[in-house]
Formats: structure tokens, sequence, C-alpha cells
């Protein structure tokens, strides 16, 4: 595994009262500086009801899978994603290039391909 899970409660608060807040299209991404790379998704119940929010939590995790490889450095980040009327692996997997090459966590040698 490339990244562990943020599952805790006070890992989450911690997040969302000292994690740097970054905007992109389909998400809001949180991110501090860890010493190992790890991924929390928040998804609220706006979003739909428990089979909506578990497709959305499983698309987030595989584009964050996706591009932790490039991740210049470890760092902690959470995901919440936007509302949408629909949701898509390539939508979130650009978004969360942007959001990270924004914060300068991603290698300009390696682009990201969606």
């Amino acid at each position: 595994m490339l990244y562990r899970r943020i599952k805790k409660n006070n890992e989450f608060k911690r997040m969302f009262t000292r994690g740097k807040k970054c905007f992109s299209p389909a998400l809001i991404v949180l991110i501090l500086p860890a010493e190992k790379t790890s991924l929390g998704v928040c998804v609220s119940k706006k979003h739909g009801k428990s089979v909506q929010r578990n497709r959305i939590k499983r698309l987030l995790r595989e584009a964050f899978r996706s591009v932790c490889p490039r991740l210049k450095k470890p760092c902690a980040v959470v995901l919440l994603p936007k509302e949408a009327p629909a949701y898509s692996l390539a939508a979130f997997r650009k978004s969360l290039c942007i959001a990270l090459t924004k914060e300068g966590l991603l290698d300009a040698e390696r682009p990201c391909r969606v």
C-alpha cells in the first residue's frame, strides 16, 4: 500500500483545524505535512444515500492511489467532494492533480494524465 488511511476522529479534527485548504473544480483538499503519506475521505449525506456515498469514496481513493506515486514529499490529505450531478474518476483525478500542483506537491517532470 502506498499510503495509510486516516480513520480516527481526532486525526480528522486536526486536519480540519490545522490543514491548508486548496480548492479545485470537483474537490476541496486539506493538506498537512506528515511523516508518512495518508488519506482521509469525507462525504456528507448531501451527496446521496449510502450507495452513492460509498461509490464516491471508492472513486476518490482510486484517484488518490493513481496520483500518490508522483508526490514530492509525504503529506496527510483529506478529500471533500463538491456536489455535482454526476461523479467520475477522471474528474476527481484531474481536480486532485490541479490542487496538488497548486500546492507544489506534484513532480513537474511527471505530469498528470487523465
